[in-house]
């Protein structure tokens, strides 16, 4: 008789979390997911590079509504020597990556990374 009683009470007790879990409301809803549809129906929206690059822009400001813009309180002289250096250093970055010294030092990784493989 105890031995019924025990094991109706962890049933029973499990079906009610089991309920409880099954019907709570915030599990039929993702907020991620609603996110990333309104992002996808932003950028089918914009067909060319600038429809695009406006959705981005929108949406990275929405994000920082909160603080000024950086660009907002440079003047567009200080803006253009940030672009300079911006795009100087992409440059000499890339020209790194694809010289002869840094292209020795990658086969270099890989033949030791092969040979630690084969150990």
């Amino acid at each position: 008789m105890i031995d019924y009683f025990a094991l109706a009470l962890g049933h029973g007790l499990m079906a009610i979390a089991l309920l409880r879990l099954v019907l709570r409301d915030d599990l039929d809803v993702d907020p991620l997911l609603g996110q990333l549809k309104a992002d996808t129906a932003a950028n089918r929206m914009a067909k060319n590079t600038a429809g695009g690059n406006a959705a981005r822009r929108a949406r990275g400001h929405d994000a920082d509504a909160a603080e000024p813009a950086e660009d907002a309180v440079e003047d567009p002289r200080a803006q253009a020597a940030k672009r300079e250096r911006t795009s100087s250093r992409a440059q000499a970055a890339k020209r790194e990556r694809t010289s002869s010294r840094a292209q020795a030092a990658k086969r270099e990784r890989i033949s030791s990374r092969a040979q630690a493989a084969k150990r």
